[in-house]
């Protein structure tokens, strides 16, 4: 387990010998709120107190995505590091709690995600999630539905976390890969001009996510044409052979579905050496301006496009807002993030812990059951740093809490929203 900044205020977590995980696939759905005691009252579920509560969040914190995976956990620590100091979230059970964020590095192995939920198990942890990766989230998916144990706001766009009644136990948090794919697609044919298309994908559930969508939105529109289309694997080391491949297609158009941040500054810089300068479409987790932008040259091309929901950090906007303020100093308080952070992940792990927030203060009783009702009856969640356009509703299912995403053009600087793309 990654040892990180002790959040002001929190707790430690509290053995609770007697307390059992109550498994009920259809909490999602209005089940029983937990189990009777000889006395009458609820029995609390693992991991809650009338004092403290705690979340795991299982992700890469080392490895070649453990930018992303650092700011999945941090964004959630100097928020709930914020309201400890304050004195702690009233919950809908009239308690006020302290929550306690414990962290656990998977490296984006699959194996050691799995072994991060048994150890969660063990540790009598609440509730888990927020935590970056599809291969990662899926590893211990199921585990987690036999244990009755809530994997909540992961970010991954895999659209099965976001299926109520394959995965009553699950809510998926950023826009699914579909969704980004048909943003992008949406606003290609928007453009209103002919345009010839390369793709290169994460041969995954990833990358076929980002093309379906895609694919479903220019499926009527003779005028944009696939002309290559390639597929790479996440422990790829380069992708310069496919990049030499689909720079012969002409194409003026690159989909670049790719998750790992080494490889896309590498594919930006290949393309350049070859001279091939379309524009490009990145999914939202690799599209960071300061990250992978900067080092991999972004500017030399004529447009490089992602879709967002959130502001973005770096922005002077968000720097010189109260709320932006508040994060900063959080950041840089609680965790060990230095400076404006280099992915947008740590503002979406702020938001999903505001998320969180919103079902703690509607959970009316200690139990896994009764967070879950709460935390899928989100609407109208008038969530910090969202874009306009964009929104956080969890009531819709086959959707995560992510609902809606704008698509932003790189200006050289950061992203700017627009409506198509030319």
């Amino acid at each position: 387990m990654n040892m990180r900044k002790n959040l002001k205020g929190a707790v430690g977590l509290v053995a609770m010998a007697s307390a059992v995980a109550l498994i009920l696939s259809g909490c999602a759905r209005g089940g029983d709120s937990g189990n009777e005691g000889d006395n009458g009252e609820t029995t609390a579920s693992p991991g809650i107190t009338d004092t403290t509560l705690t979340f795991g969040i299982t992700t890469p914190l080392t490895g070649a995505t453990a930018g992303p995976g650092n700011c999945t956990a941090d964004g959630a620590i100097a928020y709930f590091g914020v309201k400890n100091a304050e004195g702690g979230i009233t919950f809908g059970d009239g308690k006020t709690r302290t929550i306690e964020i414990k962290t656990y590095d998977d490296q984006y192995d699959p194996q050691k995600a799995l072994a991060n939920f048994q150890q969660m198990v063990a540790e009598g942890v609440f509730a888990g999630g927020i935590g970056l990766g599809t291969p990662t989230n899926r590893a211990w998916r199921e585990a987690a539905i036999d244990e009755g144990f809530p994997q909540v706001l992961a970010q991954t766009g895999d659209p099965l976390f976001s299926n109520r009644e394959e995965s009553p136990w699950q809510l998926g948090f950023v826009a699914t890969y579909p969704q980004e794919g048909r943003a992008f697609g949406e606003a290609l044919v928007a453009s209103g001009e002919p345009h010839k298309v390369a793709i290169l994908s994460q041969n995954d559930d990833y990358g076929e996510g980002y093309v379906e969508g895609f694919k479903e939105a220019i499926a009527d529109n003779p005028d944009i044409e696939i002309v290559g289309e390639l597929t790479y694997e996440a422990t790829d080391t380069s992708v310069d052979a496919q990049l030499t491949e689909l720079a012969g297609t002409g194409a003026d158009v690159f989909f670049n579905a790719m998750s790992i941040t080494p490889l896309v500054i590498a594919a930006l810089q290949k393309s350049q050496q070859l001279g091939w300068l379309p524009s490009w479409f990145l999914p939202s987790n690799t599209s960071s301006p300061v990250a992978i932008l900067e080092p991999g040259g972004g500017s030399a091309f004529p447009g490089i496009y992602t879709v967002a929901f959130s502001e973005a950090a770096a922005s002077p906007a968000f720097q010189e807002s109260e709320e932006g303020k508040v994060f900063m100093e959080a950041l840089a308080e609680y965790t060990n993030q230095d400076g404006i952070p280099g992915f947008p992940h740590c503002v979406w792990s702020w938001i999903a812990a505001a998320t969180l927030e919103q079902a703690f203060q509607n959970m009316t009783e200690p139990t896994r059951e009764s967070f879950m009702e709460a935390l899928l009856n989100i609407s109208d969640f008038d969530a910090p740093f969202m874009l306009p356009g964009a929104a956080i509703d969890t009531t819709q299912d086959g959707i995560p809490a992510v609902s809606e995403v704008v698509v932003q053009k790189y200006n050289g600087k950061g992203y700017e929203s627009i409506e198509a793309v030319g």
